[in-house]
């Protein structure tokens, strides 16, 4: 990279170029500029496309960031303001993976130490950290409606900026790259729909149902009755609206209740849940698989739908920026844990699918959709959620393109003597 300025530069903003050359002499693409606090940019030479710029706001700001080495002190840089960037934000991520995983020898160690400790090293801005971190046993019912708490109640026209018209916080399904928002997240509901192969006058079950569009769009178009419960007050007030001004309140009901108390035995013909096992717990699967067994009538059906980690990726060691700002207590397993947990509940494993790509390019509507609408989420939000969103979208994105996380449709039955009632093909799937 070059230097492009022509004023003179204080002995910090100098120590600061010194400092990102030695960082960044061999990082490719050079597909970024840096900004410094006084206004000197410091970009590669020639005229190529530059993706992004990344803003530093005062000279104390890497230091912070750096001398930990850790992913979720970068993101705290963006979220409280010592780092800004403009552009295209999925583009820092593979740049943050290059400063979290290079392989640097130990004279460039101590190269880079003795630079970094020449560095500022207060920041102005670093005074955050989650305004409701949850507490009491792990996973426990009021531990659990915390978290969902902390995620779900930033505020419903929060999320409506950004989500499609039938406010679907989940994966879409693309039946083409080129398809919109609206029309991916319907093809995704009549997706699901025709998994569980719904019929008139069945009962379903919607374990964790947001605002209550997939049970709304079940009974609409497929003439089931519907029951969602989900533990977000705000979720409830809206889905239950949205089911009395489309006149389904016969049909259709929402609860707020957690899964664990509901006491309901072979009272629902199929069940779905849609991004709701993450926030289960790796030690409460169990339970879980268990209850769906129990609801589900003999010969039922459950589709089991949410994100896990890469099965050859470990379990982070440390806390993540997703964990701290994002999802309080989440935890991605692995698919194949995930299965061997519903087939001790007694399920019969019948179609697993990954939808990662789907996912990619879900989120990359999000992200766009919430940057259109910046000034409105910071209004509704404040500064700091609206930067965690956006990071969270963008790094979510980038790490469902790169295979690190995946997203699973499973579906399960409750066999009747080894009479599952399911035909011989998916092509009815497709139709």
């Amino acid at each position: 990279m070059g230097l492009r300025a022509s004023k003179f530069h204080d002995a910090t903003t100098q120590k600061t170029l010194v400092f990102l050359e030695a960082l960044l002499h061999d990082y490719h693409p050079r597909d970024f500029a840096v900004e410094l606090w006084d206004g000197t940019r410091w970009a590669p030479e020639g005229n190529q496309f530059l993706r992004f710029t990344w803003r530093i706001n005062h000279p104390g700001a890497l230091r912070p960031a750096l001398a930990q080495s850790s992913q979720l002190a970068l993101a705290e840089a963006y979220v409280c303001g010592d780092f800004d960037i403009e552009g295209d934000i999925a583009g820092v991520f593979p740049l943050a993976d290059y400063l979290l995983q290079k392989d640097w020898s130990a004279k460039e160690k101590l190269r880079l130490s003795s630079l970094l400790l020449g560095l500022p090293s207060r920041s102005p801005f670093r005074d955050l950290r989650p305004d409701a971190r949850p507490h009491g046993r792990l996973h426990s019912r009021g531990r659990d409606r915390q978290a969902v708490t902390y995620h779900y109640d930033v505020s419903n026209d929060f999320y409506a900026l950004w989500l499609d018209h039938n406010l679907l916080y989940s994966c879409a399904y693309f039946t083409s790259p080129d398809n919109g928002l609206d029309t991916a997240q319907t093809d995704k509901l009549d997706y699901i729909c025709h998994k569980l192969r719904l019929q008139p006058g069945e009962h379903v079950l919607d374990i964790g149902c947001g605002w209550g569009g997939l049970i709304l769009h079940a009974v609409r178009e497929y003439g089931v009755r519907a029951l969602g419960i989900t533990l977000s007050r705000p979720q409830l007030e809206l889905a239950t609206e949205r089911i009395r001004t489309a006149g389904l309140s016969e049909r259709c009901q929402v609860r707020l209740l957690d899964y664990r108390d509901l006491d309901e035995p072979a009272a629902y013909d199929k069940l779905v849940s849609v991004g709701m096992v993450e926030h289960v717990g790796e030690s409460q699967l169990a339970e879980y698989f268990n209850q769906a067994f129990r609801w589900l009538r003999p010969g039922g059906v459950f589709l089991n739908h949410g994100i896990g980690r890469a099965g050859h990726r470990p379990r982070p060691d440390q806390p993540t920026f997703t964990d701290v700002y994002v999802f309080p207590d989440g935890d991605l397993v692995p698919v194949g844990d995930v299965v061997q947990a519903a087939e001790g509940a007694g399920f019969e494993v019948r179609d697993v699918e990954n939808l990662r790509e789907h996912y990619t390019l879900t989120l990359r509507h999000w992200l766009r959709r919430l940057e259109d609408h910046a000034e409105e989420a910071r209004c509704l939000a404040g500064e700091i959620k609206y930067r965690i969103w956006r990071l969270y979208m963008a790094g979510s994105a980038y790490y469902f393109e790169t295979g690190r996380l995946d997203v699973y449709q499973t579906l399960l039955v409750k066999s009747e003597s080894g009479r599952s009632g399911l035909p011989l093909t998916r092509a009815d799937w497709y139709r």
